[in-house]
């Protein structure tokens, strides 16, 4: 057996990040830029009127009050999008919308609350002002010569939208990694269809795809082929040319009549693994004409467990993050999580709870790595060393997979 970092780190070397490409705004949400992003323009690129009101001289406005207003002279309105026909000059005022250019003359914005009408064609103000009140001046956002956003910044919608207001239409990221999900074996049968005897329905493949969407790939369906060497080959060697990463559940146990092992000992360089944690400890690990494959054991539990610890790494990585793996926390165990000394780490799955003394760990009643279902309702995984687990009150660190 090898211990899990060794095979974590084999996992990283067998994915680097892909290569970078431009992508398209509504694309690249999730994904990390590969260069900087230096302005060529200001934002806002003129200087307007935070808010609806009155564009003025300051000066004119010295010493305003609610109960001494100064009287100014309205000569024009503007709104976003227009331009003042006129400039403002002295004890004059022009109606100004927010966001609209302010006009050639006016320093300054008071707000519409603070002013009245005062007759036709004329305003009093009632607040004084400093130059610059409610203006946005120009480049107050960005000015040109600014890095708005380093490499490696994952991008978030509000990221998208400073390039948009940057007159950009793509930008340069580290893709979205396609990741091929596959299940083999006749006695598996997707959901929907009954089952014969002896036959087990496919739960490994709908939940890997939606790890794999979970956590910002593009999950391809490369979907369940049976216990046939040529229609396997086929997939495989379709899934290399047009995926980034090939994920496959089952049959990378010891065995030597496993259809996955013969085909990829076939066609692929793979590295069989006993890697010295429970569950999940059969691993492959390979190339197919240069494309990652990652084996998974077969049994559901198994399955996800060495996703969550070995593949999501190595598909992160692969699309250029660093931030590879799940939190980990210490919490409180609420029960006993016993074990035997047996070599290996176990991960035991638990429920979370916060509480004034923080977090705390309870196990799911159902441990099997066969058991699906109880695992579903855990929050995180307990992680521990060889030895005899941890007593009521002890503290553990576990990785958190849902926010508890």
């Amino acid at each position: 057996m090898i211990p899990l970092a060794e095979a974590r780190a084999l996992v990283l070397d067998a994915c680097p990040p892909l290569p970078p490409r431009p992508v398209g705004l509504a694309e690249a949400v999730g994904c990390m830029t590969a260069v900087p992003l230096v302005a060529t323009e200001a934002v806002p690129t003129f200087a307007n009127s935070a808010m609806d009101g009155f564009a003025v001289r300051a000066a004119d406005v010295a010493g305003a009050r609610d109960d001494a207003p100064v009287r100014l002279a309205v000569v024009a309105t503007v709104n976003a999008g227009a331009l003042a026909d006129r400039p403002v000059g002295p004890g004059q005022a022009i109606r100004i919308m927010t966001g609209a250019p302010l006009p050639d003359g006016a320093d300054a914005v008071v707000l519409v609350e603070r002013t009245r009408p005062a007759g036709p064609g004329h305003v009093d103000i009632g607040l004084a002002v400093g130059a610059g009140t409610s203006v946005r001046p120009a480049g107050g956002d960005v000015r040109p010569g600014d890095e708005v956003l380093a490499a490696g910044t994952l991008l978030r919608p509000a990221h998208v939208g400073v390039l948009a207001s940057l007159g950009l239409t793509e930008v340069v990221v580290v893709p979205r990694p396609r990741v091929g999900v596959v299940s083999t074996g006749d006695e598996l049968i997707p959901p929907g269809r009954p089952l014969g005897p002896g036959q087990i329905r496919d739960s490994n493949r709908p939940m890997l795809l939606a790890l794999v969407a979970e956590l910002g790939a593009e999950a391809v369906d490369l979907g369940h082929v049976l216990d046939d060497e040529a229609a396997l080959e086929a997939v495989l060697r379709t899934a290399a040319a047009t995926c980034d990463v090939i994920v496959s559940s089952g049959g990378v146990s010891m065995g030597d009549a496993d259809v996955v092992k013969l085909v990829l000992r076939r066609i692929a360089e793979v590295a069989w693994m006993q890697i010295a944690i429970r569950p999940a400890k059969p691993f492959a690990l390979g190339r197919l004409a240069g494309t990652p494959v990652i084996g998974l054991p077969g049994n559901p539990v198994s399955s996800l467990v060495s996703f969550e610890l070995l593949a999501r790494p190595g598909l992160r990585r692969r699309a250029g993050r660093v931030d590879l793996d799940r939190p980990t926390e210490t919490a409180i165990a609420d029960a006993p999580i016993d074990r035997r000394p047996d070599g290996k780490v176990h991960f035991v799955r638990v429920t979370l709870r916060r509480a004034g003394d923080g977090l705390h760990a309870t196990p799911v009643g159902a441990q099997g790595s066969h058991q699906l279902a109880a695992s579903a309702a855990a929050d995180g995984l307990a992680v521990l060393p060889d030895g005899p687990g941890v007593a009521a009150d002890g503290l553990v660190d576990v990785i958190v997979l849902a926010a508890p």
